[in-house]
C-alpha cells in the first residue's frame, strides 16, 4: 500500500493538534509538572556524574601514585552517591507525576462521558456503542501513556544526551561529539520515517479492533435473537473475519517494528565501534587516559542504550497520538441540542403543555409531523392514538427536547422549550416508555434512578402504587435482586411495571406514559390501569396509545394519521363520529372478545428465580 506523502504533513499537523488539546488538561497540574521535570533534570544530572567520578577513579587507580598511596575513598564515595542521588531523583519523579498522569487520565475519562451525554440521541443511534467504547477507553489511557512516555524516555533521553555533548565538547576532540551527533540523527530521522510509514498498519488495527469489539458486543445483547435464528455460526463468521483482517494487521505492525529494530541496532553498532576506535588510538598515543576511556564508553552506553528504545518509545507515541486523536474528534463532536446562553430554568407552573404548528422530520425528504397543533391543559389527561408509523412517539422525544422540531414551537407553561436548558425541561417531565431499558443492577437501583437521593421506604411505596411490591418482596433477595443486561431477567410487563414505579418516585409535574401498558396482557393491564390513573391525577399527562381500552378515561383524544390530526375530542364523541377512531375502537373489542373466549391467551412470564 502506498502512502502519499501529503499524508505526512496532515498526520504531524493531527499529531500537534492532539497535543495542544492534551495541554489544558496538564496545565490544571503545572506546579506537579514542573517539580517533576526539576527531579528529571537533577536525576540526569547525577546520572551523568557516575561516569565522571569512575574516570577519577580509575585515573587515581590506574597512577603509580594511586596504587601506591590508597583507595580514593572521597572519589569513591561521590561514585555511589551519585548513583544513589540519581535512582532516588527519578523515584521523586514518579512519585510526584503519578498525580499528573492519573488525574489527566480521570478528567479525560469524566470529559468524555460528559460529552457524550451532551450529544443528541441521533448521534448515539448513528454510532454503534461497542466501538465508540473501545475508542473512550483506548483514548483515556493513551493520554497516560503518552504523559509516561514523554517525561519517562524522551524528555531524559533528550537531557542526557545534551548534558553529554556538551562534556565531549569541552573535554574532548570534537570528533567525538560530532560521530554521536551524527549517529543520533540518522537513528532518529530513520525511526520516524519508517515508523510514519509503518502507521496505517496500527490504523488499520485500531480500526478492526474496534470493529470486532462492536460485533461481539451487539451479538451479545441480541443473544436472544441470534437463538432464536441459530445464527450463532453466522456471528462467529463475522466476528472472525474481523479478527483475521486485524491479525493481518498486526502481524504486518510486528514484522515492520522487527525490521526497525534491525536498522536501529546497526546503526547503534556502527556509532559505538567508530567512537571505540578513535578513543582507543588516543589512549595508545598517550592523549586520553584509560579514565577517559571509560568515560567515552559509559557515556556511549548511556546515550545509545535509550536510544536503542526510542524505535518502540516513537511508535508508542504514534500509536498513543492516534487513539487520542479518534478521542479527542469525539470530544470536538458538537451537540446538536444546545441551551441558550444564560438558559433560564423552566417554570413548569402547572404544566400546561402546547404544541403550535408543529413539524418534524429525521430526513428532510420524509415528514414525520406536519404543522401539528393541540393543548394538553394544566391537569388534565390527553391521549394520542394512530397506527404504527403516525408519528406518536416522536412527540415525546420532541417533548424531552432529544431532537429540536423542524417548524413551530414547543411550550411548556407559555415557554419554548428551546429557550429553556434542558436539565430543568427533563427535571419536569416523567416517562415510563414503550420499551422500558434497565441497568444491569438491583432492581431498587433501578427504582431509585426516579430520584437518587430516594429513601428505600419511598422506594418500596413506589412499588407498591406500581403494583409490583409483592412481587419484588417474594424473590429470595428482594429489592437487590439483579435484572441483568438491559433487564434480560424480567419480562416485559415487569419491566414496564419498573418504569412505572421509577417514574412515581420522580413525581414530576408532567407525565408521558408512551405505550405503558403494551408488554402487558388484560389481568396485569387493569390491574395497572387504576395505579396510572392515580398516578395521574393532578398531573399534566400526554399518553400515547396503542390500545385504546387503556385512555377512555382521557379528557381528549387525537387520533394522527401519518403526521397529521385527523380527529380529536372524548371517546364518546369520537365513537359517535364514526371515522377512525370508531374503527380501530370495533377492531381491538373483537380481539378482546377473542382473547376472553380462550382463542387469544397472552401469557407474561416472570422473573428468573435463582
Amino acid at each position: 500500500m502506498h502512502i502519499k506523502y501529503t499524508e505526512q504533513p496532515e498526520s504531524h499537523r493531527r499529531d500537534w493538534r492532539t497535543i495542544r488539546s492534551l495541554l489544558p488538561y496538564l496545565w490544571n497540574y503545572r506546579g506537579r509538572a514542573g517539580l517533576a521535570l526539576a527531579f528529571l533534570v537533577l536525576s540526569k544530572v547525577a546520572i551523568v556524574g557516575v561516569p565522571l567520578a569512575l574516570k577519577e577513579i580509575v585515573d587515581a587507580l590506574d597512577s603509580p601514585e594511586g596504587r601506591a598511596v590508597a583507595l580514593p575513598i572521597a572519589l569513591l564515595l561521590a561514585y555511589g552517591l551519585l548513583r544513589l542521588a540519581g535512582s532516588a531523583f527519578n523515584e521523586l519523579r514518579d512519585v510526584v507525576f503519578a498525580k499528573v498522569r492519573h488525574g489527566t487520565m480521570r478528567e479525560l475519562a469524566l470529559k468524555s462521558l460528559e460529552h457524550l451525554h451532551k450529544l443528541s440521541l441521533r448521534y448515539h443511534l448513528e454510532r454503534k456503542t461497542g466501538a465508540l467504547s473501545r475508542d473512550m477507553e483506548r483514548g483515556t489511557r493513551s493520554a497516560s501513556s503518552l504523559l509516561n512516555y514523554m517525561l519517562f524516555s524522551i524528555l531524559p533521553t533528550a537531557v542526557e544526551l545534551g548534558l553529554i555533548t556538551l562534556i565531549l565538547l569541552s573535554q574532548y576532540q570534537p570528533r567525538y561529539a560530532l560521530i554521536v551527533a551524527v549517529m543520533v540523527t540518522i537513528y532518529v530521522t530513520l525511526t520516524i520515517l519508517i515508523t510514519n510509514w509503518r502507521m496505517k498498519y496500527r490504523h488499520r488495527m485500531n480500526t478492526m479492533d474496534s470493529e470486532a469489539n462492536s460485533q461481539a458486543i451487539d451479538s451479545l445483547i441480541n443473544y436472544e435473537t441470534v437463538k432464536y435464528f441459530n445464527n450463532e455460526q453466522f456471528e462467529q463468521q463475522r466476528y472472525g473475519k474481523t479478527l483475521q483482517q486485524w491479525q493481518d494487521a498486526a502481524v504486518m505492525s510486528q514484522t515492520s517494528m522487527s525490521g526497525l529494530n534491525i536498522t536501529q541496532g546497526a546503526i547503534i553498532a556502527v556509532g559505538v565501534t567508530l567512537i571505540m576506535i578513535f578513543a582507543a588510538q588516543e589512549v595508545i598515543a598517550g592523549t586520553m587516559s584509560l579514565g577517559d576511556l571509560v568515560l567515552v564508553n559509559a557515556f556511549m552506553l548511556q546515550v545509545f542504550i535509550p536510544l536503542n528504545f526510542l524505535g518502540v518509545v516513537y511508535s508508542q507515541v504514534k500509536h498513543a497520538l492516534s487513539d487520542m486523536d479518534r478521542m479527542f474528534k469525539l470530544l470536538q463532536e458538537n451537540p446538536e441540542i444546545r441551551d441558550d446562553k444564560d438558559a433560564p430554568a423552566l417554570e413548569v407552573g402547572e404544566g400546561e403543555i402546547r404544541f403550535e404548528q408543529v413539524s418534524f422530520h429525521y430526513q428532510p425528504e420524509r415528514a414525520i409531523l406536519r404543522e401539528l397543533s393541540f393543548t394538553v391543559p394544566a391537569g388534565k389527561k390527553l391521549a394520542v392514538v394512530g397506527h404504527s408509523g403516525a408519528g406518536k412517539s416522536t412527540l415525546a422525544r420532541l417533548l424531552f427536547r432529544f431532537y429540536d422540531v423542524s417548524g413551530g414551537r414547543i411550550l411548556i407553561n407559555g415557554q419554548d422549550i428551546r429557550q429553556v436548558s434542558q436539565q430543568s425541561l427533563r427535571k419536569a417531565i416523567g416517562i415510563v416508555p414503550q420499551d422500558t431499558v434497565l441497568f444491569n443492577d438491583s432492581i431498587g437501583y433501578n427504582i431509585a434512578y426516579g430520584r437518587c437521593d430516594a429513601s428505600q421506604a419511598a422506594i418500596e411505596e413506589a412499588a407498591r402504587m406500581a403494583n409490583i411490591h409483592d412481587f419484588i418482596a417474594s424473590l429470595p433477595d428482594g429489592y437487590e435482586t439483579v435484572v441483568g443486561e438491559r433487564g434480560l431477567k424480567l419480562s416485559g410487563g415487569e419491566k414496564q411495571r419498573i418504569a412505572i414505579a421509577r417514574a412515581v418516585l420522580k413525581n414530576p409535574r408532567i407525565l408521558i406514559f408512551d405505550e405503558a401498558t403494551s408488554s402487558l396482557d388484560s389481568r396485569s393491564e387493569k390491574t395497572i390501569l387504576d395505579a396510572l390513573q392515580q398516578l395521574a391525577h393532578h398531573h399534566t399527562t400526554l399518553v400515547i396509545a396503542h390500545r385504546l381500552s387503556t385512555i377512555v378515561d382521557a379528557d381528549q383524544i387525537l387520533v394522527m394519521d401519518q403526521g397529521q390530526l385527523v380527529e380529536q375530542g372524548s371517546h364518546q364523541v369520537l365513537l359517535a363520529q364514526g371515522g377512525h377512531y370508531a374503527q380501530m375502537w370495533a377492531l381491538q373489542q373483537e380481539e378482546q372478545n377473542k382473547e376472553e373466549f380462550g382463542i387469544l391467551e397472552p401469557v407474561e412470564q416472570g422473573v428468573e428465580n435463582p
